[in-house]
């Protein structure tokens, strides 16, 4: 066997070296470094990638030319793509085999596609080992050799903006306690996953009083549905088997409105409770809560009705619940009022779990309780009627569960006590007024709450 040693080849003519003829072998000898400081053109760089041996822990932006073993053990990586240009190559190995576990993310760079979408890439098959090569600006990268393109899928569930975002499992949740829109920038893939849960509830209503003994505000209008593809605990009020009752977002803008608190009745004569504000998540309304009584003024109706207020005899007429009408009931009725002279009990306001209850003839009647959901991943109690207030120290004219306020304790000081609001982005009711004592009013309702939760992962 022959040997050359040379420094330098160089061409004789023209601007090209062959080595060798077709069907030759060249070998290169282990500890041998090629050094490449030009362009390597059908010299095997386009379609492979060279590993780098450095298991990956964290995110990381990936060089081209390069493979990489990620190790998502602690938690999900994500990986950068570097700039896109044809014939670039990159590789991913799932290192631990936990990508089913804690996902590798592929992360576009700028407005670069993967498989012709924007969206970023999600690898979670264990083991799986993945080649992207860039083409051009229609397609991006597209998984080669040892992947699909539907292996490397892009998200495909819900992407949305708006209110107060938390985390329930799978399930993401918008809380809206004020005006709002709920955006879909991105539907999900299956239809089923477009399908949302939502609690919708309206403000409460204020508590009736001033010169006489004033019925509870009744409870915002409380509809719900707890969707399959993002499942909790529902209210006995989820509204899901009733196909007018589900919505199915689509790519847009969603107004939201959150109802406000009813005003409770003022110190001065024949003033009911106001009611509460309406709130709305797309088709779905729910309707405020009626105003407790103040003798000669009708109790009002609502989602629940107010409670009747005495001793006006005709305060035994307490506001009607479920007003307009839904399947399943928006709420319940106002409790009458207990007139037997000298003493008298308002009615509770109405919940959305019972109706109020009468006064009695030593305390005002307690307001209807509400209903309990975890769509916001905790067990929370909402829409409970205001307590009627009671004449000549009776009580203790308790606020239904779910935010009702407390109606007024009357007779001689130090028995007496004043009704308490409604508690905010509950629904609650307000708590009925009694004359006799220093805060004579009905009180605020509480402000109404929108929540809706849908699968993301």
């Amino acid at each position: 066997m022959s040997e050359v040693k040379v420094n330098k080849i160089s061409p004789r003519s023209g601007t090209e070296v062959t080595l060798g003829d077709s069907g030759d072998t060249f070998t290169i000898p282990s500890g041998a470094t090629i050094n490449n400081q030009g362009t390597a053109t059908n010299f095997g760089a386009t379609g492979s990638a060279s590993w780098n041996t450095t298991v990956k822990t964290g995110d990381f932006t990936a060089v081209a030319g390069e493979g990489y073993f990620v190790n998502t053990t602690s938690g999900e990586i994500d990986v950068t793509l570097p700039a896109g240009s044809p014939g670039a190559v990159v590789a991913v190995k799932d290192y631990a085999n936990t990508w089913d576990t804690n996902n590798c993310v592929i992360i576009t760079n700028s407005s670069e596609k993967i498989g012709g979408s924007t969206q970023n890439a999600t690898l979670s098959t264990e083991g799986l080992a993945v080649t992207l090569i860039y083409i051009d600006s229609t397609q991006g990268w597209l998984v080669t050799d040892d992947g699909t393109q539907s292996v490397a899928v892009t998200n495909p569930y819900m992407v949305a903006t708006g209110g107060t975002i938390t985390t329930s499992g799978n399930d993401k949740i918008h809380t809206f306690t004020g005006p709002g829109t709920f955006q879909v920038t991105k539907t999900a893939t299956s239809a089923a996953d477009n399908l949302v849960s939502y609690v919708v509830v309206a403000g409460g209503g204020g508590g009736g009083g001033a010169t006489g003994h004033g019925g509870g505000g009744g409870a915002g209008g409380y509809r719900e549905v707890v969707s399959p593809s993002s499942p909790y605990t529902g209210s006995p009020l989820n509204g899901y088997p009733t196909p007018g009752n589900r919505i199915t977002v689509t790519a847009t803008a969603f107004p939201i409105t959150v109802g406000g608190a009813g005003t409770g009745a003022a110190s001065t004569p024949n003033t009911p409770g106001v009611q509460g504000g309406t709130s709305t998540f797309s088709t779905i309304s729910s309707a405020g809560g009626g105003g407790g009584q103040t003798p000669g003024s009708p109790a009002g109706n609502g989602g629940s009705g107010g409670g009747a207020g005495g001793p006006d005899p005709s305060s035994n007429y307490r506001g009607d619940g479920n007003t307009p009408p839904t399947t399943p009931s928006q709420g319940n009725n106002g409790g009458p009022s207990r007139y037997t002279s000298p003493n008298y009990g308002g009615g509770g306001g109405g919940g959305a779990g019972a109706a109020g209850t009468a006064g009695t003839t030593t305390a005002g009647g307690p307001g209807g309780n509400g209903v309990t959901s975890s769509i916001n991943g905790t067990p929370t109690a909402r829409a409970g009627g205001g307590g009627g207030s009671s004449y000549q120290g009776g009580g203790p004219n308790a606020g239904g569960a779910g935010g009702g306020g407390t109606g007024t304790i009357g007779g001689p000081s130090p028995n007496q006590a004043n009704a308490t609001v409604g508690t905010d982005n509950t629904g609650g009711g307000g708590g009925g007024g009694e004359s006799g004592v220093p805060s004579a009013g009905g009180k605020n309702g509480g402000s109404g709450i929108v929540i809706i939760r849908y699968r993301f992962q």
